[in-house]
Order: structure tokens, then C-alpha cells, then sequence
């Protein structure tokens, strides 16, 4: 790093002796400036202090950001998903909450398959530059609570990603990419093998009435791959998580062309769950179904969501959802990224006693998944229940119950929500490819099955 950041500071000297010599213009020199910053400064702040884990995930930095969503451009409830060299857009939109709009600006990192940072160098991957402005952002209009919106469209004019596999997109104030706002995780695949996915009911478990399998077979392996049983991995995501993946898998059988991922032990069985509890405040103007009331006081909104039960022990009942994820609208405004309101939603779990060696929380993709301050439940005694509130803007919303263990990182729904095999369920396969002469690991195919709908081949 000593070597890189003296050939930083001579460069900025020649640069001084050449703009003063007048050999070219002031444009011209705080281009050439901007570029070397770029090259030199930003490999450096990314190891720095916000990036000092060994894992890059899902996060937000600053509690001022708010309703961070990274999905499709066609389609907001879809996956962080593309296909490389193809014309698929990925589109990040994320809220300030403040009076006033700051610059924000966003960049990419490249990680390997279990999410540290690649060994691969940023013009390996990055066409273009790899630091750049959030142009598209507005205020909120005619709102209790003021925000800006911002959104980012990628890829775009001035960045490509050149190489497949798992991405990191950060965003940070002007100068500051060592301190982001956010970060969160997308893949782009080469979809150059095929994938095909069997999902049912365990066979050779103990509680196959709550299990549910996962069964996938990777096709059209070509020979120019070394060694498919020792270099190919595979994830498997439930529901896009995370937190409970399977990951690292390794085939069962290999015959020419073909990896089997089987059933030889319980590497691809996941719990069932149960269909997520949802509500819906589009509106504030009535009550939705599990909605108990709605009123404003001193500058905000508030609704109370009915307070709930467990379902552990209650049969399995099938209710259309959306596998824990929610979209934005609002029934009262036309643009739904400025025209929604900031609501705090009152979550409320019926439970005679305090549960011990464990927290609750609200789980799902309104907090991407995470188990933090902003969704941790309280006991109160007093009433018999455990109490949280979340600051959500308005749309659908899905959500789950969910105990995490202490010393544990998978937050596990089945204490309040039961486990049932017939549960819909998205599962996506995930394959990668190590060649021994890269540095990097390549996301060589991607597939999704639901459990009720045919695999999306």
C-alpha cells in the first residue's frame, strides 16, 4: 500500500508542474485528477473501516436510510438476479429521511461465492468507472414525514460489470466510500449450464410432515470445465434468504455432462414454514384485514396490527403470499416512491410467559432479513406479549415470527409459526465454477422451483 500511495502522490505532482507549465487545461486537470482517485484512492477506502468484516451482506449503515429494495427493473418483487451480457437491468431504490437531499454516490465489489471480497482487481470486473454520482433522486411531496427518494439503474452509460458471479453495490457520501450508507448483495450469471429442480416431501427424515426437499440436477456441463466434482459448488436460497442457505454443496454423482445433487443426507432438506402473516397499509384512510386502528398524532401515523398467536400447533391453512417480501404503493398519491407516507406499525405476540436463550423478532424482507435493533420484540409482562415498532412506508407488507438463538445466526420461524411440508415456497439454485487458474469464482447458472408451480426453466 506504501509503494501505491507514493505513486499516487507523484503523480498529483506532475500533474501540479503540468497544469502550471500550461500544457493543458484546468478541465483537463481535474479530470485526469478524478480518474486517479478513482484508481488509486478507492481500493484502499474499501478495506477500511466499514468493510473490516470478513463478510459483506445485506446492511444499513446510517438509521436515516430507509425501504432499501434491489430487485429487476421489470418487475419490483423479483430477485437480485442477471444474466451477464444481457440487456437485464437491476434497479436499487432506497429513502433518506431528512428535509434536505445530500449526494449520495455508489460503487460495485466483486466477492466470491461465500461473500468476501474478491482477489480479482476492480478493471477486472468494472467497465468504466467505478465511483459514481446518484443523479436520480426527489423529495418527498405533500408528506408527515419528509425524505428524499433515490435510485440507481444498473448497468448504465458509465459502468458495465464484466464478470459473473457475487456482487456487493455500496453507497456512500461524496468522498466517504470508506463509511457507506448501505450495501447490498446481487448475482450475475453466465447461465451457461442448465438446471433443473425437483422439489418434495423428505422421504428419509424423522419429521418429513415439515420438511421439504430440494433435489436439482446441473446438465450441459461442457469439457472445457476441470474437474466438475471438485470445482463446481452449489446454494441453494429459500425464499431468496441468506441466512438459512444451503451452501457448498457437492454432487452426489457425476456421468458426462451431468452433476447430481441428491438425497444421500439432509445437506438439501429445509424446514416448511407456513404461509407469511401480512397486512396491508396503502391506505390510512380504513382498516385493512388485521389492521385494529389507524390514527395521526403530533406528526406521524400510527397503526396497530391485531395482536396475534402462535401457530405452532395450529393446522396448515394455504393463503396466497409473497414469500416474505413486500412492494411500496399508496392508494392515496400517484407516485408511489414520493407520494407514500412513513407509518410506525405496532406489532404485537400473544405469550403468557418470556421465552429464555433467545430473542424475537419481525423477520422478512422488510428488514432484508436481518435480526437487529430496528425489529427486535419486547416482552411486556405487564400485558402477556411481546411488543415492537418499525418505522415502514406505505404498501404490502410480509412477515413472520422468528426466534433467534443465542450464539446462533438463523432465525428460526418454527416456535411460532409451525413447519408444514406442504408450504409454498420459492427455492433458487445457485452454481459456481472455480477454475484452478482464476482468482475468482464464476456464477456459471442459475435456476428457480416453486414448490406449487413448475421449476422456471
Amino acid at each position: 500500500m506504501n509503494t501505491m500511495v507514493m505513486s499516487f502522490i507523484k503523480i498529483y505532482f506532475y500533474l501540479f508542474l503540468i497544469k502550471y507549465s500550461q500544457k493543458i487545461t484546468t478541465e483537463m486537470y481535474f479530470r485526469i485528477i478524478r480518474l486517479c482517485s478513482v484508481c488509486f484512492l478507492f481500493p484502499i477506502f474499501v478495506k477500511g473501516q466499514a468493510f473490516n468484516e470478513s463478510v459483506l451482506y445485506n446492511k444499513i449503515y446510517d438509521d436515516r436510510i430507509k425501504t432499501v429494495q434491489l430487485h429487476r427493473s421489470e418487475w419490483n418483487l423479483s430477485y437480485p438476479v442477471m444474466t451477464l451480457n444481457s440487456a437485464d437491468k437491476l434497479v436499487l431504490n432506497f429513502d433518506l429521511l431528512e428535509e434536505r437531499s445530500e449526494g449520495f454516490y455508489y460503487a460495485f465489489i466483486h466477492c466470491t461465492k461465500d461473500w468476501t471480497k474478491s482477489d480479482i482487481f476492480e478493471q477486472d470486473y468494472i467497465e468504466g468507472f467505478n465511483d459514481n454520482f446518484v443523479e436520480d433522486y426527489k423529495p418527498s411531496f405533500n408528506t408527515a414525514t419528509s425524505y428524499y427518494h433515490y435510485k440507481v439503474s444498473f448497468p448504465n452509460d458509465r459502468v458495465n460489470l464484466k464478470r459473473s458471479g457475487n456482487y456487493v453495490i455500496i453507497v456512500y457520501p461524496a468522498g466517504k466510500p470508506d463509511k457507506p450508507v448501505l450495501a447490498q448483495r446481487f448475482m450475475i450469471t453466465e447461465n451457461i449450464v442448465g438446471i433443473n429442480i425437483e422439489t418434495h416431501r423428505p422421504l428419509q427424515t424423522e419429521n418429513n410432515n415439515a420438511s421439504q426437499q430440494v433435489d436439482f440436477t446441473v446438465t450441459r456441463i461442457s469439457s472445457g470445465i476441470t474437474d466438475p466434482m471438485r470445482n463446481i459448488y452449489a446454494f441453494i436460497l429459500q425464499n431468496g434468504r441468506w441466512d438459512n442457505a444451503k451452501t457448498n454443496l457437492k454432487a452426489d454423482f457425476f456421468r458426462t455432462g451431468e452433476l447430481r445433487f441428491g438425497s444421500l443426507s439432509d445437506k438439501n432438506i429445509f424446514v416448511g414454514g407456513n404461509e407469511f402473516r401480512y397486512f396491508d397499509i396503502k391506505s390510512l384512510r380504513y382498516q385493512s384485514e388485521y389492521i385494529r386502528s389507524i390514527n395521526y398524532v403530533g406528526a406521524g401515523y400510527n397503526v396497530f396490527l391485531t395482536p396475534f398467536e402462535s401457530r405452532e400447533f395450529k393446522p396448515y391453512f394455504y393463503n396466497p403470499d409473497f414469500n416474505g417480501k413486500y412492494y411500496i404503493a399508496t392508494q392515496e398519491g400517484r407516485d408511489f416512491d414520493t407520494d407514500a407516507e412513513y407509518v410506525n406499525v405496532f406489532f404485537t405476540l400473544l405469550s403468557r410467559q418470556m421465552i429464555t436463550g433467545g430473542k424475537i423478532y419481525v423477520s422478512g424482507g422488510l428488514n432484508n432479513w436481518n435480526f437487529d435493533k430496528n425489529n427486535l420484540m419486547t416482552y411486556n409482562s405487564f400485558a402477556g406479549q411481546y411488543e415492537c415498532v418499525m418505522l415502514l412506508k406505505q404498501g404490502y407488507y410480509n412477515y413472520e415470527f422468528a426466534f433467534l438463538k443465542d450464539g446462533t445466526a438463523d432465525g428460526s420461524a418454527s416456535v411460532f409459526e409451525g413447519n408444514h411440508y406442504e408450504t409454498e415456497n420459492d427455492y433458487i439454485v445457485l452454481v459456481y465454477y472455480r477454475n484452478p487458474q482464476d482468482r475468482y469464482d464464476r456464477l456459471i447458472g442459475m435456476n428457480m422451483a416453486n414448490t406449487i408451480n413448475k421449476p422456471s426453466n
